[in-house]
């Protein structure tokens, strides 16, 4: 068992895990943050991408204990973010959206792409998001989606 202290979506949590207990299983079952979701774990899908520390990683294959101390941020924790309400906007706009497994996931990831400026071309944002696999939409609303959103936010004088 390991004591963990972690800020969750700007919440301090602190709890006693067992060692094995991965971060995926961690947000859903003990912190009851679904918005994280579970399909391969084996880190290939995307759909349990999380931000920690900034930066995405795959909360399927990394255990809690190893982000004790860290700053976690799951899909519920941009509620209030500017740049995920335009990516939400435009993944709505752009029929980037279908079942929506893939999505909280996917939505952090071009989040992610944007802020790092990994947008500029098609074929890039198609690289980019081929860690982050859609079964539902053939992926021509998702890059549309990142397209739009990627000129708004870069160009803030554009209005929709």
């Amino acid at each position: 068992m390991s004591l963990i202290s972690i800020q969750v979506n700007n919440q301090a949590v602190q709890l006693e895990i067992d060692d094995r207990m991965t971060l995926a299983d961690l947000l859903r079952n003990t912190i009851h943050l679904t918005g994280t979701h579970l399909a391969c774990e084996l880190g290939v899908c995307g759909s349990c991408t999380v931000l920690v520390n900034d930066e995405p990683i795959r909360s399927c294959i990394t255990l809690a204990a190893s982000v004790s101390g860290a700053t976690i941020q799951t899909i519920e924790g941009f509620e209030d973010d500017d740049k995920m309400k335009v990516i939400r906007e435009y993944f709505s706009e752009a029929h980037g959206l279908q079942c929506g497994f893939c999505t909280p996931g996917m939505l952090i990831t071009v989040r992610d792409m944007i802020i790092r400026e990994k947008c500029q071309t098609e074929s890039q944002i198609r690289k980019e998001l081929s860690g982050n696999l859609c079964r539902c939409t053939g992926y021509s609303g998702i890059v549309k989606a990142t397209q739009l959103a990627n000129q708004r936010l870069n160009n803030p004088e554009i209005i929709k």
